[in-house]
C-alpha cells in the first residue's frame, strides 16, 4: 500500500471526510497548508501526493524520485510541471465535474440577483428611499424578466449544459457559441454572431490564449447596454476594467463574477474598489464550488483516481 500526503487540506474546507482516501493508502500524512518550499519534505517519503494549489515545479520533483502519483484536488493542472512529471514517470490526476451542481447554482443565483437589481436595492434600502418614498414600493431601477431572454453560454461542457438546463426553467433561450479560437469547422454560432442578441453572457470556458480577454471593450460596444455578463470560469477571461467602464457609463447592465485574475486579490482590485458605488455589481470570492457535497465529492473521485491508478500499476 502506498503512501499519500495531503499538502493543502485546508483548501478543501471544513466537515470534509478523508477516510475514503485513508482506507486505500497505507498511511495519509495529512497538512492544512503547505509552501512550495515545504512541498519537498513532505513529500520525500511519499509514493502519492495529493494538492489543490501549491505549486509542484520540475526543481521539487527532480528531488522525489519515489513520487509516482500526483492527485491534483481540482480540475485546473496549472500548478504542476507536466512536462516534468511525464519525464519522471509521474502520473499526474485531476477530477471534473465535482461541481456541477454547485456553480451552476451559484451561476442562476448571480444571473437572477443581477436581473432583478438586487445589489441597488439592497443599497436604495440602506439609504433609506424606500422608509421614505411617498409610494409602497420602490421602482428605480427596471428589473429584466427572464423568459423570453437569449442567454449566451460559453463552454458546452457539463457545466455549461446544466446552466443552460436550469435557465430553460425560467423560459429563457439558449444560445451556445462556438469554441473561441477555435470557429472554424465549429457548427455553431460565433460569440460575435451571437453577441448583439445576447440578454445575459454566461462564461464556463478555460482561461488560455484564444479565451484570454474573450469578454473586451470592443466586443462590449457591440452588446446591449443591458446585458448582463456573468464569469464563473476564471479571471482574466474578462478585461476586467473595461466591462467596470462599460457598467459606470450605462452600458452594461450588470456584472457578475466570482473569479478574479489573481486570487486571492491581496492587492485589492478595481471590481472589489466599485462594490461601495450605486452600481449593479456583484463580486464572490471564488466560492461558487464550495457546496459540502461538492468539496466531498473530490474527495471520493480522488480516491477513485487512487484506485484506477493501483488497477493500472498492479
Amino acid at each position: 500500500m502506498p503512501n499519500a500526503v495531503l499538502l493543502d487540506a485546508q483548501s478543501l474546507g471544513p466537515g470534509v471526510d478523508l477516510s475514503v482516501i485513508e482506507r486505500c493508502v497505507d498511511h495519509l500524512d495529512v497538512h492544512e497548508q503547505s509552501t512550495s518550499g515545504q512541498a519537498e519534505d513532505r513529500l520525500k517519503n511519499a509514493d502519492i501526493a495529493l494538492v489543490n494549489k501549491v505549486v509542484l515545479d520540475a526543481q521539487t520533483l527532480t528531488a522525489l524520485p519515489r513520487l509516482k502519483l500526483i492527485c491534483v484536488l481540482a480540475t485546473g493542472l496549472n500548478n504542476i510541471d507536466l512536462d516534468a512529471a511525464r519525464q519522471q514517470g509521474i502520473q499526474v490526476m485531476n477530477v471534473a465535474a465535482y461541481g456541477t451542481a454547485s456553480v451552476s447554482q451559484h451561476t442562476l443565483m448571480l444571473i437572477l440577483t443581477l436581473a432583478n437589481r438586487l445589489p441597488r436595492y439592497q443599497q436604495d434600502l440602506v439609504q433609506g428611499k424606500w422608509q421614505t418614498s411617498p409610494f409602497f414600493c420602490l421602482q428605480d431601477h427596471p428589473t429584466l424578466q427572464l423568459a423570453g431572454k437569449q442567454l449566451v453560454i460559453v463552454g458546452q461542457g457539463e457545466l455549461g449544459s446544466e446552466v443552460a438546463r436550469l435557465a430553460e426553467a425560467f423560459g429563457m433561450k439558449i444560445a451556445f457559441a462556438a469554441r473561441p479560437g477555435n470557429e472554424t469547422g465549429d457548427s455553431r454560432p460565433s460569440l460575435d454572431d451571437l453577441l448583439p442578441e445576447a440578454d445575459v453572457i454566461s462564461l464556463h470556458c478555460p482561461l488560455n490564449e484564444d479565451t484570454r480577454h474573450l469578454i473586451n471593450a470592443e466586443r462590449l460596444a457591440k452588446a446591449k447596454p443591458a446585458l448582463l455578463l456573468i464569469n464563473c470560469a476564471r479571471g482574466g477571461v474578462i478585461d476586467e476594467l473595461a466591462a467596470l467602464d462599460a457598467l459606470r457609463a450605462g452600458k452594461l447592465g450588470g456584472l457578475g463574477v466570482d473569479v478574479l485574475p489573481t486570487e486571492p486579490p491581496k492587492e485589492g482590485h478595481p471590481l472589489l474598489d466599485a462594490l461601495h458605488e450605486p452600481l449593479n455589481l456583484i463580486v464572490t470570492p471564488h466560492n461558487a464550488w464550495i457546496a459540502p457535497e461538492a468539496r466531498q465529492n473530490i474527495v471520493n473521485l480522488t480516491a477513485d483516481n487512487i484506485h484506477a491508478w493501483q488497477t493500472q500499476t498492479t
